[in-house]
């Protein structure tokens, strides 16, 4: 690549980069939270361990992440005078999935709780669940339909009644089954009505239903009920309600500052549930000690930041509103689950993004990051907040000749010389952008 090109990252290719971090930080992880004492992590097929399970879904999340940032968002944009809207067809294959998931007979249970359904063969073991998608889909509507609307946003009846129909609809099916999730949803659908100019007063009315509604599942729901009240002394009860938090915080001390190594923790043999899932930032904890779980925060802020600099430079309503409800979402769920893994909230099964093992949010989550990624190269900037440009071809005697590529060779002085291969950054920006020396004629 030329200098300018390698001086001047995008913000497109940090955003893909940080992710992926965090991506192979939760594989590692899982690979740990999952050893045995009586079995080699290896010994079993790479599809029915976890571990496996957890690297190729991944890698598929990895993959949609890429293809979403090459995209982008256009195609999911409102469609005026036209029966074809994606974001409607996601937000029905959303409401139709999460009422299958609820249905005896239909819906997986597991722990109690059903929220997944069935995937293909049940050898396999394959289950998918609903709320993901339903994530994925409220963003996309909403980002859509409000920038539509935004000749009308005030208006309670064209724009926010039928936005509220919808963020109550997805976040309540969502929220039966599994409350945090269903909070989250209404918290960041209200984030993007703001956000696009609805009155405050029109979304406080709006809010109130739903903060009822949200009490009754609370007050209503036994062990949710528990999980409240103890969060307020949780060794009243050691062995019962306070022991999921009590081992959570023993798990995190165990690490110190450093930690005792990768795959050297015990609190994961038993003594943490959801270790895996849920918990796992105790573990990395404790594997990796104050420092590692500081690293993880690390990653999520500079995501946070690079999505609010996406939001804010991005051109149109759309852009900026889906970049900011993606941030919002992502963000917002991992300080989530990091306070509930400190005992800062009530224990509540929320997923930490990209690192918690499970396969309906890596590849869910990927896309809605490659959609931002997507948003940050449409609006063309890099981290400096310039404009790209787009680099000169250089030589001696000339421009470069007509379809020449920049992994061809070039006559330079009478001289063949060869570019230098690219690094892993540099790769992934070429993926994401494309190589803007390149003329019409592709690369051979």
């Amino acid at each position: 690549m030329s200098a300018n090109g390698g001086q001047a990252r995008s913000t497109a290719t940090a955003i893909i980069v940080v992710t992926a971090a965090l991506m192979m930080i939760g594989v590692v992880m899982i690979a740990s939270a999952t050893a045995s004492l009586d079995r080699s992590l290896l010994s079993m097929a790479l599809w029915k361990s976890t571990f496996g399970r957890q690297l190729v879904f991944a890698s598929l999340g990895f993959i949609a992440m890429l293809i979403f940032a090459r995209i982008g968002c256009r195609p999911l944009a409102w469609r005026r005078a036209s029966w074809w809207q994606p974001s409607v067809l996601l937000v029905v294959l959303a409401g139709v999935c999460l009422t299958a998931a609820l249905i005896p007979g239909v819906g997986l249970e597991r722990h109690g709780a059903r929220r997944w359904l069935v995937v293909g063969p049940a050898e396999y073991g394959l289950n998918f669940q609903p709320s993901e998608l339903a994530k994925l889909a409220l963003l996309v509507f909403l980002a859509a339909f409000l920038a539509d609307r935004r000749a009308h946003i005030t208006s309670p009846t064209r724009t926010l009644l039928p936005a509220v129909i919808v963020i109550a609809v997805l976040a309540g099916l969502v929220g039966l089954e599994d409350f945090g999730t269903g909070a989250l949803l209404g918290v960041v659908g209200g984030a993007m009505l703001l956000a696009a100019g609805c009155r405050i007063i029109h979304l406080l009315l709006a809010a109130l239903p739903g903060l009822i509604a949200a009490g009754c599942l609370v007050y209503f729901e036994p062990y949710r009920w528990t999980r409240l009240t103890s969060f307020f002394d949780i060794w009243a009860d050691p062995q019962g309600a306070g022991y999921h938090p009590i081992q959570s915080l023993v798990t995190i001390a165990s690490g110190g500052w450093f930690g005792c190594g990768l795959g050297a923790g015990v609190q994961k043999y038993g003594y943490l549930p959801a270790s895996q899932t849920d918990f796992i930032f105790s573990v990395l904890c404790e594997e990796t000690g104050l420092l590692g779980g500081m690293l993880v925060i690390l990653l999520f802020v500079v995501l946070l930041w690079l999505g609010l600099h996406t939001m804010r430079r991005a051109e149109g309503a759309q852009p900026r509103l889906l970049a900011l409800g993606i941030t919002l979402l992502i963000c917002l769920q991992a300080a989530i689950n990091i306070a509930v893994v400190t005992v800062m909230a009530p224990t509540k099964g929320i997923a930490l993004p990209f690192v918690s093992a499970g396969g309906s949010g890596a590849v869910f989550l990927g896309s809605l990051v490659g959609l931002l990624a997507g948003i940050a190269r449409a609006a063309g900037f890099s981290l400096r907040g310039s404009r790209r440009t787009e680099p000169r071809p250089s030589g001696s005697g000339g421009s470069s000749p007509a379809g020449s590529c920049p992994g061809a060779h070039a006559e330079l002085g009478g001289s063949r010389q060869m570019e230098a291969v690219p690094s892993a950054t540099e790769a992934v920006d070429l993926i994401v952008h494309g190589d803007p020396r390149c003329s019409v004629t592709p690369c051979g």
